[in-house]
């Protein structure tokens, strides 16, 4: 029987087992491999999310993304050229508004100029709150050829009208005296003065101070000899009552 089974197993068609040099070298074993590539790359993604999330603020992403943005939209817009005028230009726009103003300061000046001179009076009472004592006409086997007006001493004394200065200084019976020529061609007269103010050649307006009032001359105290010439210096003199109340002034 053992005879048998040796032939038996000699004679076994089966293929025989290969020996080990013949068999195929293992597979690689990937699962492990796998397993650890997935796991550090895990790793790594996490602490690069942390380190980002920490690292850059909300805020300054939001401001970096709009300024991209800006320089975007930046890039597209074209540019405009620079408007410009010449030198010459620009100086003769200067001048032309110089011009504007110094023709407005011009009216404007005129206008109150206009308005002064229509305000301000055109005949005036040569000495303000005088008392009148003695009038026009004949006195004490004379003729008074004007009217005298008695105020304090060097109380300011007045042009009637507006005129220019003829005479000023000594006058025989006046002691001081102011002769005024006016545009009507007549000539007033002021005496006995204190002291006096203008010179000949001066253009005084009505109203416009020209002596104080004094007691000069032939005199019996502080007061005005007020007398008008009618057409000039050597024409008839008038009554001065009559002709300052002809321009609306009363004595």
């Amino acid at each position: 029987m053992a005879g048998r089974r040796r032939a038996q197993r000699s004679g076994d068609p089966r293929v025989p087992a290969p020996s080990r040099a013949q068999r195929p070298a293992p597979g690689p074993r990937r699962g492990p491999l796998l397993l650890t590539a997935l796991v550090v790359g895990g790793l790594v993604a996490g602490v690069t999310g942390v380190s980002s999330a920490s690292d850059t603020p909300t805020g300054s992403t939001s401001v970096l993304a709009a300024q991209m943005e800006l320089a975007t939209v930046g890039d597209d817009v074209e540019t405009l050229p620079m408007a410009s005028i010449t030198v010459a230009e620009a100086e003769a726009r200067l001048a032309e508004v110089a011009a504007s103003r110094a023709e407005r300061a011009a009216a404007e000046a005129a206008a109150a100029e206009a308005a002064r001179e229509a305000a301000r009076p055109k005949a005036v009472l040569p000495v303000d709150g005088a008392r009148f004592t003695s009038g026009y006409g004949g006195r004490w086997g004379t003729f008074h050829y004007g009217i005298d007006l008695a105020a304090p001493m060097r109380t300011p004394e007045y042009a009637a009208m507006d005129g220019v200065v003829l005479r000023a200084g000594s006058a025989s019976g006046f002691g001081l005296a102011v002769y005024v020529l006016h545009e009507n061609g007549d000539v007033t007269v002021y005496g006995h003065m204190d002291s006096i103010l203008v010179e000949p050649g001066q253009y005084v307006e009505a109203g416009e101070t020209i002596a104080l009032l004094g007691n000069r001359g032939q005199s019996t105290g502080p007061h005005l000899h007020f007398e008008v010439h009618q057409g000039g210096m050597n024409g008839k003199r008038i009554d001065p009552v009559p002709w300052l109340a002809a321009r609306g002034v009363e004595v």
